[in-house]
C-alpha cells in the first residue's frame, strides 16, 4: 500500500508514505533534473518528501521545469510496493503537478481557466483591444522562445539595469525553473501577466520570432537582436521556394522595428533573408560576447565542478531539421578519456527539450545551462559544426574544430551554406572522431593563423567589450524608455 498526497508546506512537494521497511532512496528523475527524497520513519512505516524543485549549476532553487519524470524507489526490498492512486492536475502555486503510477507531471502554474485556446483566445482579446495609451516604461524581454534567459537579450538587461534602473524588465519564461536576472519579473508564457506585459511594454527586445498572434501596437518598439551570424541560409534563402514560409517570414519580419546585427556581414545576409531592408539595421557588434572580452570564468568553472587548471573542450554543435536531439557524432566520455580534459555537451536551444542529458565521467551536460557566453568563456577549445556559435568563440581567439561528417547532406539538401566553409574554416575540418583526437594532440595554431585574423576582422570587429553600452545608449537615446 503506497499512499501519495501533494503538499505546498514550505513549497511544493510530492509525498509518498508506505508500509514496510523504509526504501533506501527514493528519487524524481526528469531529462533535465532530479530529485532525491527526505525519508523518515523506521519499522512499520515510512515518508518520502520529494521537493518539487531543484537548483543547477550551483544557481537557487527553482519549481522543476516543465515535463514528465519518472519516481524511482531503488531499495531491492521495495519491489512489491504498488503504485499509488491517481492524484490529478493540482495547482500548488509555482507549477502545476499530477501523478499516475510512477509518472509525475509537471507543468507551468497557468490557471485552469487560461489553460485552452479558448482561454488563451480571451487573453488575446483583451490584449489586443486595449487603447494605444498609456505604456509602462518597461522592456520585455524574450531568449529562444523563454526557455532561458541568456543571449543578447540578457546582456541589453544587464546594461538597461545599470543605466536606468527605474525601468521595469519583464522577462517571457516558459515556467518558473527559468532564472531571471536579478530585479527583474518573470511571466509565464500563456499567463495574464504575460499577456499584459507584452502588450504594455514600450520596448521589446527579442533573439527570435515572436508568437502567439503578436500585433505590435502603435508606439511600441520591436528590437530583434537575433541570435548569430549565419553560416546556413535562413528564412527566404532556405532550399525550395515554400509560399506559407514566405508569407510567415515577411510577417514576421514587419513586426520589428530594429534589427541587431553581429557584424555587416551578418546586416547584409538578415536584411536580405528576412525582407528588412527598409528600416534601421545596427551593427554594434553582439552584447552577447561582451562577456568574452571583460569576463572572467572562474565562477562558472565552479558552479561546473571543474577544477583549476583542468582543460575543458566545449562540444556544441547546431540543430538539424530532420531531428529532434542533438547529433551523436561522438561519444563524449571516449573523448574525454583521450583528451585528457573535461567535455562540456552544449545542444542547440531547439534540443533542450527532447533528449536526456548526457553522462559519464568528466562529460558534463550543460545544455541546461542558462548562458551560452560563459561556458565559450571557460571552453579552452571549441568543437562545433555549423553553428554559429563559431563567430562568437573566435572573440576568444581561441582553437576551434569543426567536426562536419554530414557536410554534404546538410550544405546539399537540409540548409545550405553561404559561404564555403572548407576554405575559411579558421580551424581543422574532421570526419570522425579520431581524426578530431587528433586534431586535437596537434599543435595546429601557426596554421590558422592567417585564416583566424581574417575570420576576425570580418566578423568580430565590433565585439569590444562595449556592445551592449552602444546598443542601450541609442535605445536611451531615441526615447524608446525613460533612464
Amino acid at each position: 500500500m503506497t499512499d501519495a498526497r501533494f503538499t505546498t508546506e514550505g513549497s511544493p512537494a510530492l509525498v509518498l508514505s508506505g508500509e514496510g521497511e523504509r526504501p533506501g532512496s527514493v528519487e524524481i528523475v526528469g531529462a533535465r533534473a532530479r530529485v532525491t527524497a527526505r525519508l523518515t520513519g523506521r519499522g512499520k512505516t515510512w515518508t518520502a518528501t520529494l521537493p518539487l524543485r531543484a537548483a543547477r549549476w550551483g544557481g537557487p532553487e527553482l519549481p522543476l521545469p516543465a515535463g514528465s519524470y519518472e519516481v524511482r524507489i531503488t531499495d531491492p526490498t521495495a519491489r512489491g510496493i504498488r503504485p499509488p492512486e491517481v492524484l490529478p492536475l493540482t495547482q500548488l502555486g509555482t507549477l502545476r503537478a499530477s501523478l499516475e503510477g510512477w509518472t509525475l507531471r509537471v507543468g507551468p502554474p497557468i490557471d485552469p481557466a487560461y489553460d485552452s485556446g479558448e482561454g488563451q483566445d480571451a487573453l488575446e482579446r483583451r490584449y489586443a483591444t486595449r487603447p494605444a495609451t498609456g505604456f509602462e516604461n518597461a522592456v520585455f524581454f524574450e531568449s529562444f522562445y523563454g526557455r532561458n534567459a541568456s543571449c543578447n537579450p540578457l546582456a541589453i538587461d544587464r546594461e538597461v539595469a545599470r543605466r536606468a534602473p527605474g525601468v521595469t524588465r519583464y522577462w517571457s519564461v516558459v515556467d518558473l525553473s527559468v532564472a531571471v536576472p536579478a530585479g527583474a519579473i518573470a511571466v509565464v508564457e500563456g499567463s495574464p501577466e504575460w499577456w499584459r506585459a507584452r502588450g504594455a511594454a514600450r520596448l521589446l527586445v527579442v533573439n527570435d520570432w515572436l508568437r502567439r498572434r503578436f500585433a505590435r501596437r502603435k508606439g511600441q518598439v520591436v528590437l530583434q537582436t537575433w541570435h548569430g551570424t549565419p553560416l546556413k541560409r535562413l528564412a527566404l534563402h532556405r532550399p525550395g521556394f515554400d509560399p506559407r514560409r514566405t508569407a510567415a517570414v515577411v510577417r514576421e519580419s514587419r513586426r520589428w522595428n530594429i534589427l541587431l546585427a553581429q557584424n555587416p556581414y551578418a546586416a547584409r545576409i538578415l536584411g536580405k533573408a528576412y525582407a528588412f531592408l527598409t528600416r534601421p539595421i545596427w551593427v554594434e557588434g553582439y552584447p552577447r560576447n561582451d562577456v568574452l572580452t571583460t569576463g572572467d570564468g572562474t565562477a562558472t568553472r565552479e558552479a561546473l565542478g571543474i577544477r583549476p587548471g583542468e582543460r575543458v573542450l566545449l562540444y556544441a554543435p547546431t540543430w538539424r531539421d530532420d531531428r529532434d536531439q542533438i547529433v551523436d557524432f561522438i561519444d563524449p566520455v571516449s573523448l574525454a578519456a583521450a583528451t585528457d580534459a573535461v567535455v562540456l555537451v552544449r545542444g542547440h536551444s531547439r534540443t533542450l527539450l527532447p533528449g536526456r542529458d548526457a553522462e559519464g565521467p568528466r562529460v558534463i551536460d550543460v545544455t541546461g545551462f542558462p548562458d551560452t557566453s560563459l561556458l565559450l568563456l571557460v571552453a579552452d577549445a571549441l568543437i562545433t559544426d555549423y553553428s554559429s556559435v563559431m563567430f562568437d568563440y573566435s572573440v576568444t581567439g581561441k582553437p576551434m574544430y569543426f567536426l562536419v561528417p554530414d557536410m554534404e547532406h546538410y550544405r546539399g539538401e537540409l540548409r545550405g551554406f553561404y559561404f564555403d566553409l572548407a576554405a575559411h574554416a579558421p580551424g581543422p575540418m574532421v570526419r570522425t572522431q579520431d581524426e578530431l583526437v587528433a586534431a586535437l594532440a596537434a599543435d595546429e595554431t601557426a596554421k590558422y593563423a592567417s585564416r583566424y585574423a581574417r575570420w576576425r576582422d570580418k566578423f568580430n570587429a565590433r565585439d569590444d567589450g562595449r556592445a551592449a553600452e552602444r546598443v542601450v545608449a541609442r535605445i536611451l537615446d531615441q526615447g524608446f524608455i525613460d533612464a
